[in-house]
């Protein structure tokens, strides 16, 4: 039963008219209608891959399957939540050159001089805006198109700079 005179907005029980802010930024790389074969004829669902980011250093990527895309989207989400990775910016670009291959897809990423912007193009660029790197020059290498390799691949190649620069971090403190 619903309690009387209870307000519409929410927010303002609590004593905050401020809307709440997302902690990330969503953005959704690919769709993709997939089908199997039952009795009886097939039955459809829809595949989404989402990227997040927080624009400060934290990414990640995310795929999942639902009946129909906004429950995709939401699981999606959620399993890019699970796989955050922390990426080193140093002077708004990334420390170090990487080169990463994720199944048919490679990437490369140099760091660049301030100014320069985000020199990537499709999934690869969406990483990095989302990472938070301002300055950045990416390569895809490889001929495939599948953006959710292409994203994967750009995730690898952020992880293996994480690790590195972790590592150069722990030997100048010790």
């Amino acid at each position: 039963m619903p309690k009387p005179f209870a307000s519409k907005d929410r927010g303002s029980r609590r004593g905050s008219n401020k809307p709440v802010e997302k902690e990330f930024t969503t953005v959704t790389l690919d769709v993709r209608r997939v089908a199997r074969v039952v009795a009886g004829g097939r039955r459809f669902s829809f595949r989404t891959t989402v990227v997040i980011g927080d624009k400060k250093g934290r990414v990640g990527v995310g795929v999942a399957k639902g009946k129909d895309t906004a429950q995709a989207v939401d699981k999606a989400t959620r399993e890019a939540k699970k796989h955050l990775i922390n990426v080193p910016i140093v002077n708004g670009t990334i420390p170090y050159e990487a080169y990463a291959k994720y199944k048919a897809s490679h990437v490369i990423m140099k760091p660049v001089k301030n100014g320069k912007g985000i020199v990537a193009g499709g999934p690869v660029r969406t990483v990095c805006e989302l990472a938070g790197v301002k300055n950045i020059s990416a390569k895809i290498t490889s001929r495939t198109t599948n953006r959710l390799t292409n994203a994967q691949a750009a995730i690898a190649a952020l992880t293996t700079i994480a690790k590195r620069y972790n590592r150069m971090v722990q030997v100048k403190n010790h």
